[in-house]
């Protein structure tokens, strides 16, 4: 009986260990890295780390270059986001509006999901005057810097904020808010103001406006509207600020109601 229980428990580790070295590996993004970096990473030796990403690497989750020797995500890991993004259910709602505002505003309008401290973005429309050499979907951005996860946070100050902050706040950009206290106050004024704003705290240069959607509660998705900064003008923002709330409004009419508890979805990804 003892050795069933143990096994189980071996099972789970096991299992927990292979995610984190997917999520390891996603991190990195086009960085690949060794056996002794992932060793070295995940506490853990060599030869178990290393019988797992073969195995991984033959069903095609991990994929390695033509010495044997560096690793990286693999085409797998493609596959299972891609089936995550075409049977969500908001973001055939959420894509077309905000493609209609990105050319209204002529800005880079982003959709993200809250995930445990970061921000995911799901869907973005880039403003036709910048080109970027990458998308945006996929990738997480710390919530305590973003307008999307502030916003989010926001709605969250009376249940606490502690699983989406980090103890210890490193900052971004020179403008990152890394006091708590500040953080706090900033997150106060965010509710009071009903959007959030990222001044140059996530990227130098570019300031963001996120509003929560409230379509679940406490709301896990949020929409931003981001442009360099030094094109905000008091008439900018409002022009901004009120194309933005028109599309929240949008979006939350048309979304499903309450589908994150009626469905099961998570509070996050």
């Amino acid at each position: 009986m003892e050795s069933d229980r143990e096994s189980g428990v071996r099972g789970v580790k096991s299992a927990a260990r292979t995610v984190e070295l997917l999520e390891l590996l996603a991190s990195r993004q086009n960085r690949p890295a060794r056996l002794r970096e992932l060793s070295e990473a995940l506490g853990a030796p060599r030869s178990s780390v290393y019988a797992l990403i073969r195995t991984l690497v033959e069903h095609g989750w991990v994929r390695v270059d033509a010495t044997g020797t560096q690793y990286s995500i693999g085409i797998r890991a493609l596959l299972a986001g891609t089936t995550y993004l075409d049977t969500d259910p908001y973001l055939r709602i959420v894509q077309p509006l905000i493609t209609d505002t990105s050319a209204e505003l002529n800005e880079t309008i982003h959709y993200g999901r809250l995930d445990r401290g970061d921000i995911v973005y799901l869907a973005t429309k880039e403003s036709s005057k910048y080109i970027r050499p990458f998308s945006r979907v996929g990738r997480r951005l710390p919530a305590f810097s973003t307008s999307m996860g502030k916003c989010l946070l926001a709605e969250r100050l009376d249940t606490g904020i502690d699983e989406h902050v980090p103890d210890s706040v490193t900052p971004l950009t020179p403008n990152t808010i890394v006091d708590r206290d500040a953080l706090l106050a900033d997150l106060r004024q965010t509710r009071e103001r009903g959007y959030a704003v990222d001044n140059e705290e996530n990227y130098a240069g570019v300031m963001c406006f996120g509003f929560a959607l409230r379509y679940s509660s406490p709301p896990i998705d949020a929409i931003s509207c981001s442009l360099p900064v030094d094109s905000v003008t008091p008439q900018r923002r409002e022009e901004i600020v009120s194309a933005m709330e028109r599309t929240r409004a949008a979006i939350e009419r048309m979304a499903p109601v309450d589908l994150a508890s009626t469905a099961g979805l998570p509070t996050g990804i």
